[in-house]
């Protein structure tokens, strides 16, 4: 089913539909920031809390509707492309932030041991599909039992975040370049805590408004052009999708709020790899990790390495190094690059 039939529809008039809600997701990513940042604070959640479940959740509802709608159309490659692709691309978005921060090194700023233990949870996600990838063919009533470890082990991970963050037992140490994570002194009332959540929700519905359009008219450009699902899921889709992710983190590192800056793009990244297994939940050809080819296995790597460099510049805390930009910045946004020629060529 189809809200709207895009199939006998100009390519031109698609392509400009596609443009069109990619806006929408950049304009809406943008504003959304300041109600989270607001939120974080009334709440008393915090920055690393809230960037890591509600902003992150929230910035990917347009990756997740296109990746679980492509899926239940029957476009495995198209799906999970757009899902690691969003990942890949996203911890790149991390490079372009610390570009926008003068102070210092964006991951030496943002220190915070909710984030590196988001960073850790993410690398042992993207494993599991790997592993599914990999093993003998099964399924139970259509879905891999990957997904649900998947599943369990994302809402497993948020309660040991949440655990830490309650009961640290080591913290990183503070420098004159640290900006903590420290909730300003907020005298929000109830009822405009109440409209903050409002403004907050018809933006985050807007978002899936967005993706679900980005869903429809990425299936037909993969259809009527020479491109294949893989490149318009990693390249077209997934940066479409992923563009709150990088203006809620432009924002939010021009706000000073750091550490849901990094903790946005992270946290966002593991809910990210839950799409899969929402996807295989929607596919109704057996296993989705059996229906994709190499090229997926390839971006998902390539999103464990640029994660595997972004842990270690937060392990470092690097003050500097071209510039204010860390050298992992530099390197994940080459590797970026790299990947994304070797996806075209391939």
């Amino acid at each position: 089913m189809r809200l709207v039939d895009f199939a006998n529809w100009p390519i031109a008039t698609i392509a400009i539909v596609f443009v069109v809600a990619t806006l929408v997701i950049f304009i809406t990513g943008t504003r959304i920031t300041y109600y989270a940042d607001r939120l974080a604070d009334a709440t008393g959640l915090g920055e690393a809390m809230f960037g890591a479940i509600l902003l992150g959740a929230t910035t990917s509802l347009p990756g997740i509707i296109t990746s679980v709608w492509t899926a239940h159309l029957g476009y495995p490659e198209l799906s999970v492309s757009n899902a690691v692709g969003g990942i890949a691309v996203q911890t790149a978005f991390l490079a372009i932030a610390d570009m926008t921060y003068r102070h210092a090194n964006l991951e030496h700023a943002a220190a915070s041991l909710e984030n590196l233990i988001q960073a850790v949870l993410l690398v042992t996600l993207l494993t599991i599909p790997l592993l599914a990838m990999t093993s003998p063919e099964f399924s139970l009533l259509g879905v891999h039992p990957a997904s649900i470890v998947l599943l369990t082990a994302y809402f497993c991970g948020q309660r040991l975040v949440a655990t830490a963050r309650a009961t640290p037992l080591w913290k990183p140490k503070e420098t004159r370049e640290t900006h903590l994570d420290k909730p300003e002194l907020d005298h929000t009332s109830k009822s405009q805590i109440g409209w903050l959540w409002l403004g907050f929700l018809v933006l985050a519905l807007l978002l899936a408004i967005a993706g679900f359009t980005v869903a429809q008219t990425g299936i037909v450009l993969a259809n009527r052009t020479a491109l294949s699902e893989t490149v318009v899921g990693t390249l077209l889709t997934a940066i479409a999708t992923s563009l709150p992710e990088l203006v809620t983190t432009i924002a939010a590192v021009r706000r000073g709020a750091l550490t849901l800056a990094v903790g946005g793009i992270i946290g966002g990244n593991s809910f990210d790899v839950l799409f899969i297994a929402a996807a295989d939940f929607f596919y109704t050809e057996g296993s989705i990790y059996h229906a994709i080819s190499q090229q997926q296995v390839f971006i998902i790597v390539l999103a464990l390495l640029l994660t595997g460099i972004l842990l270690l510049g937060l392990l470092r805390r690097e003050k500097s190094g071209v510039g204010n930009i860390g050298f992992e910045s530099v390197l994940m946004l080459a590797l970026y690059l790299g990947g994304v020629l070797v996806v075209i060529a391939h």
